[in-house]
Order: C-alpha cells, then structure tokens, then sequence
C-alpha cells in the first residue's frame, strides 16, 4: 500500500494550498500549460489536479455526414393509442 501512495505523491507535482491558488491562478495556468502537474490542497489534503483541456484534432462531420447511416421508420409518427392514453390519465 505504501508504494501507491508514494508513486501518486511522486505523480503530483507541485501542491499549493487553496489560499495560494486564488492569489496566483493565472500563474498556475501558465505552468499547466507548460505541462506542469499542479495539485491544490485544502489543509495539506490534495483536492484537485489542474491538467490542461485536451485540444480537439481534425475537422467536425459536415453536412449530410450520416446520410445513409440512419434511418426512420415509416410509422413513426403514428398514433401510440396506449401512450395516449396513458397522457391523458387512462391507463
């Protein structure tokens, strides 16, 4: 057990309390970019990790990306007679 908790506390990186964190956020930004781990911990207990927002790669589907993908029934929009009745406080 010891070994997981030395090999996470190895992970972290840098701690900083909660109080240091709101006084320096745009530098701890600045830092995760940079690739650094940074860790905020309330009364010496590690809360949260800051890990940068992974960036999207590629171009989004376009228009008609799908076709041919999915279809729809051809009684989709028929009357459901028992969900009908079940709206209208019958079932």
């Amino acid at each position: 057990m010891r070994s997981r908790l030395v090999n996470y506390r190895l992970r972290m990186g840098v701690t900083v309390n909660v109080d240091e964190a709101k006084a320096q956020l745009s530098d701890l930004l600045k830092r995760v970019e940079a690739g650094e781990d940074i860790v905020i911990a309330r009364a010496g207990k590690p809360v949260v990790r800051l890990v940068p927002v992974e960036q999207r790669t590629g171009k989004r589907p376009g228009r008609g990306a799908a076709k041919g993908r999915m279809w729809v029934a051809d009684n989709f929009d028929d009357p459901m007679p028992d969900i009908e009745a079940a709206f209208a406080g019958e079932a």
